[in-house]
C-alpha cells in the first residue's frame, strides 16, 4: 500500500473512533423536492451570530441543491432513528416516504423525531479538498428535551447509554 492510502486508512480509523453525534440535513431543488442526506460532520461555529458548519462530499448528486438553494435545515437524529440514519445515508432515491415530514415556515423539510433541529440560512461555502464546507446562520430552532441525541462511535450508531447519564448525575452529587 502507498503512504498516501496508509494515511487515509489511519485517518478512517482515528476519526471512525470519535465519537460524534449524527444530522440530517434537508433542503429542496429548485422544483421545491425534498432532499437530505445523513451527515457527521457537524459542529457549531459562534454564538454571535448563531452559526453552524457542515461539509458535503463532492460526489453527492444533491451537491448544487444545497450549495446554490440558500437555505437548509439540520436534524440532530435522536437515539431511536437509526433506520432514519440508514435510509438517508443510502442511495434510496425517495427517502422522505420512509418519515413524517412537513415543510417548515422556512419552506424546508422538516423531519419529525428529532432531538433538535436548525433551520439555517447559508451564511458562507468554503471549498477545502474533496467537500464544500457549508456555514449557516440558524434561524429557527427546535428541541425536544425529553429525546435523547444519537452518538457515532467505531461505525455503530444509538442512543447514548443510560450509564452515562447516570455517572454524570453522580458527579454533581
Amino acid at each position: 500500500m502507498n503512504k498516501v492510502l496508509d494515511k487515509q486508512e489511519l485517518f478512517k480509523e482515528a476519526l471512525g473512533n470519535y465519537p460524534t453525534g449524527v444530522t440530517v440535513v434537508t433542503t429542496t431543488d429548485n422544483n421545491n423536492t425534498p432532499l437530505g442526506l445523513t451527515v457527521n460532520s457537524f459542529a457549531s461555529v459562534s454564538l454571535d451570530p448563531l452559526l453552524v458548519l457542515w461539509s458535503i462530499d463532492h460526489k453527492v448528486s444533491s451537491l448544487e441543491a444545497f450549495k446554490n438553494r440558500g437555505k437548509f435545515a439540520i436534524h440532530i437524529l435522536s437515539g431511536n432513528q437509526s433506520e432514519l440514519c440508514k435510509t438517508f445515508s443510502s442511495k434510496t432515491v425517495d427517502r422522505f416516504a420512509s418519515c413524517k415530514w412537513s415543510f417548515s415556515s422556512m419552506e424546508l423539510p422538516v423531519i419529525e423525531g428529532a432531538f433538535a433541529v436548525l433551520e439555517c440560512e447559508t451564511h458562507e461555502k468554503i471549498q477545502a479538498g474533496d467537500h464544500t464546507i457549508l456555514i449557516g446562520k440558524v434561524q429557527n430552532i427546535k428541541v425536544e428535551k425529553e429525546l435523547n441525541p444519537m452518538l457515532y462511535h467505531r461505525r455503530h450508531f444509538g442512543e447514548i447509554p443510560a450509564e452515562f447519564y447516570i455517572k454524570q448525575e453522580d458527579k454533581r452529587s
